[in-house]
């Protein structure tokens, strides 16, 4: 019986540092997050206001990839994707530049925005996927900028 009494009371302390401990799906948005450093890429968590006709509201906050804007001068657009390779601006218009469509094709299905401004193009996205999804993101970026 003393036993029993030991192993519980072990139990409940240990059971705290459990909890302390990241879980898998922590753990490889870690991985992704430091990757992306490696890379060259800023991340941070954004909250966003999503627009109200997105078919699935996306998470607030979401992760937010960004790189500078070589040119002041560069195009500036935010487009959001209501369905895998379907892009649409504000005005719920879909994107028509071959340019920008051929890049976004190269883009995951769970990226939900690509916005770009005067100074730096970011990226929101759900961080799901491996460094292979996350070197194409830092190629796009790098193009697009």
């Amino acid at each position: 019986m003393t036993v029993w009494i030991v192993v519980s009371i072990l139990a409940l302390v240990l059971s705290p540092m459990v909890w302390l401990r990241p879980s898998r799906n922590q753990s490889g948005q870690m991985a992704l997050r430091m990757e992306a450093r490696r890379l060259g890429m800023a991340m941070q968590l954004m909250p966003q206001q999503w627009p109200h006709w997105l078919p699935k509201e996306p998470p607030s906050p979401c992760a937010q990839y960004c790189r500078p804007r070589r040119s002041a001068q560069a195009a500036q657009f935010c487009y959001w994707q209501t369905e895998p390779g379907s892009w649409l601006n504000q005005w719920r218009e879909p994107c028509e530049d071959p340019i920008l469509l051929a890049q976004f094709a190269r883009l995951p299905a769970n990226v939900y925005k690509v916005d770009a401004g005067h100074q730096m193009i970011a990226l929101y996205w759900g961080e799901r996927g491996k460094v292979e999804v996350l070197v194409v993101i830092d190629e796009v970026l790098k193009a697009l900028a």
